[in-house]
């Protein structure tokens, strides 16, 4: 039995699809609104169920939660995705992309890039679309997902007459899945695109840059931190220069340095783009860059902080926290009296309870008090789903050293 089986199990409205029965503590999550049902909380469930396959949620006495979509690999189970029992068809996943689609054009008229389907938060936990002036880069995280990848990427064609889909499964989170990593075409030959965040233009190769080609979830944190800049600069960690470039809008000069020789020549490449003479690039590792600067007593006005993420699994917590603890240590020791200092975290592991931590040990170590001056998460186009920590990962804090 193939994918395809998996798609038509609802196709005749008398048939109702198989039923799995979860236990207490699975009903309690499911009915609390979480997307998300681990196999140890599955009691019960037909054999010969497919990856993918649509089948409804019931308690130990047989009561209805709701419908999701069942997975034979991954240590999700089930993803959940409408508390009605009703057909998890095609009309209905057409109208939760049809709903994200409007409410990101509504938050940002006239914008040219923005994630248009966040997973759970858009109720289509496990798939993410991000659109860069008319090409489509999407993620299918979850097994059900990944058996409509064609029919998600022609609904997404049809909905924003997109030139071209791009299926960047390439990441890490498809090994938790069990699914095999690949960046490929689904749509279409336009790979390359160019959008703005504020007046600055950004070029993107969709099918070969770092997740889905750019971080639209510091979009609106480039464009703060371009509002508060000034003297000289570090971006520690640039990438393709988002913060870099907002930066020199208002900084005397900014100093972008990346490890990745690539994503520094594509910064190299947006600042001439965007005629901004005022940035330096560098290829260096962005730690081993902050303890020079600190053995030479190089001072910045204003330093921002935007690693990658040093925790991707609850294993990997401590280490990312000795790691924090150093680039922030560093920094303080290379901020100017009154300088902003602008660090963040995109571990979701990294609460922001811990995340606090590690701003006041660096504090304390560095003997720099620091004024918290905005609290930011990721932008509007990245809404967290309440109830569901898990969305919740970004953290992009704004502080002041007087």
């Amino acid at each position: 039995m193939g994918p395809d089986r998996a798609l038509c199990q609802t196709a005749h409205p008398s048939m109702l699809p198989p039923t799995v029965t979860v236990t207490q503590k699975g009903a309690k999550r499911a009915r609390a609104g979480h997307p998300w049902i681990f196999r140890a909380d599955v009691a019960r469930a037909p054999d010969g169920l497919v990856s993918g396959a649509e089948v409804r949620l019931a308690d130990a006495r047989g009561n209805f939660i709701g419908r999701g979509f069942w997975a034979v690999k991954s240590p999700i189970a089930l993803r959940v995705l409408s508390r009605q029992d009703s057909a998890l068809d095609e009309e209905l996943l057409a109208a939760r992309l049809r709903s994200a689609y409007e409410r990101r054009r509504a938050m940002f008229p006239g914008g040219d890039a923005f994630r248009l389907v966040h997973g759970e938060a858009d109720l289509l936990p496990g798939y993410f679309a991000d659109l860069y002036d008319g090409v489509a880069a999407v993620q299918h995280l979850a097994e059900w997902a990944e058996a409509r990848r064609e029919q998600l990427a022609r609904l997404l064609v049809e909905l924003t007459g997109a030139r071209a889909v791009v299926a960047r499964d390439d990441g890490s989170a498809r090994d938790f899945e069990q699914l095999p990593r690949r960046a490929e075409p689904l749509f279409g030959n336009e790979f390359r695109a160019r959008y703005h965040e504020g007046d600055v233009a950004l070029e993107v190769d969709l099918l070969v840059d770092h997740k889905t080609g750019g971080y639209l979830d510091q979009a609106e944190n480039h464009l703060r931190a371009g509002e508060l800049a000034r003297g000289e600069a570090l971006d520690a960690f640039c990438y393709h220069g988002g913060f870099a470039l907002q930066l020199a809008r208002k900084a005397k000069q900014v100093l972008a340095i990346d490890q990745d020789a690539t994503a520094v020549q594509r910064t190299r490449e947006n600042a001439a783009r965007n005629a901004l003479g005022n940035v330096v690039t560098r290829a260096q590792n962005a730690i081993e860059a902050l303890r020079a600067f600190d053995a030479e007593g190089r001072k910045f006005d204003t330093i921002v902080l935007d690693p990658p993420a040093f925790a991707k699994r609850k294993e990997g917590v401590e280490g990312a926290l000795r790691a924090y603890r150093e680039i922030n240590y560093r920094a303080l020791r290379n901020l100017k009296p009154g300088g902003l200092l602008v660090t963040c975290s995109c571990s979701g592991r990294v609460t922001n309870e811990l995340f606090g931590e590690v701003v006041a040990w660096a504090s304390q170590e560095a003997k720099r008090p620091l004024q918290l001056l905005e609290r930011r998460g990721a932008s509007r186009d990245h809404p967290p789903l309440i109830g569901v920590p898990e969305t919740e990962y970004l953290k992009a804090w704004f502080l002041l050293a007087p």
